[in-house]
């Protein structure tokens, strides 16, 4: 059985990750972190000190780069790229989200089947390899079982009732470096409070992409806010002032934001 990690690179996958590599959990094989090529400088740092840390090997894997692409969803060529869109009679929607499968599920899936040798080779009908998620106790809504007979996802901070709360205690009393938020520079799922974490130049690239991808649909307008106004106008107040939910929380298959 191979065992992977999911690796995010942030709070509770390195967590997890961390747990692996002091005894805690079992040894895993290796880890996959799937890069969409627009993740903060923050997040790249902190991945190359983690991998340092690990004893097994951290695979990076990409396909395609999410920011280029909303670029060419700003040309108007077709892209599966996250946005709100405000739509002429003034409401507010979430365009179909197809990143997550496309930057994050489909390269580390790909990666699992190339360690085990099943590249153009039909899927055995039981589970040969175990995807390892880093999902903590407080978002387990966002449990979703493998599609695939092949491999079993697990979720390790699950089984031992660690909540996000508690991912950051175990750091703390290790004396590790809190993790970064790790999601993608202009991801429309970012609550006020990351937003304004940016770095200056982080965000004027994010106010860039947002322009750009304003007039790109035949009908509405595009934003990378929920308050579908310009990125650099937005009253950044937080989410837990103005009463908003975690998008997060909403995340299609649990593989951002960890």
């Amino acid at each position: 059985m191979l065992r992977v990690i999911s690796l995010g690179a942030g709070v509770q996958s390195t967590t997890m990750a961390l747990m692996a590599a002091r005894g805690d959990l079992p040894m895993p094989d290796c880890a996959i972190f799937a890069d969409t090529g627009w993740e903060p400088a923050a997040v790249y740092r902190h991945l190359e000190w983690l991998e340092q840390q690990l004893p097994f090997q951290v695979h990076r894997v990409e396909r395609g780069n999410i920011r280029d692409d909303l670029l060419r969803c700003a040309e108007g060529h077709w892209a599966d790229v996250p946005a709100f869109v405000k739509n002429p009679d003034g409401s507010i929607g979430l365009v179909n989200r197809q990143c997550t499968k496309q930057y994050k599920i489909r390269p580390i899936r790909q990666k699992v089947r190339n360690l085990l040798g099943l590249e153009r080779k039909a899927s055995p009908t039981h589970a040969v390899a175990e995807q390892w998620i880093g999902i903590s106790l407080d978002e387990a809504i966002r449990m979703k079982p493998s599609k695939e007979a092949w491999q079993a996802h697990i979720w390790p901070l699950i089984e031992l009732r660690m909540s996000r709360r508690d991912c950051l205690r175990w750091l703390a009393e290790r004396q590790y470096p809190e993790p970064p938020k790790s999601s993608c520079i202009g991801c429309p799922y970012h609550s006020n409070d990351q937003w304004l974490a940016l770095s200056p130049e982080e965000f004027a690239e994010a106010v860039e992409i947002d322009s750009a991808i304003r007039h790109s649909r035949s009908k509405g307008e595009l934003y990378l806010h929920r308050q579908c106004v310009p990125l650099d106008q937005v009253d950044f107040s937080t989410a837990e002032d103005r009463g908003q939910l975690n998008l997060f929380l909403n995340e299609c298959e649990g593989m951002c934001g960890v």
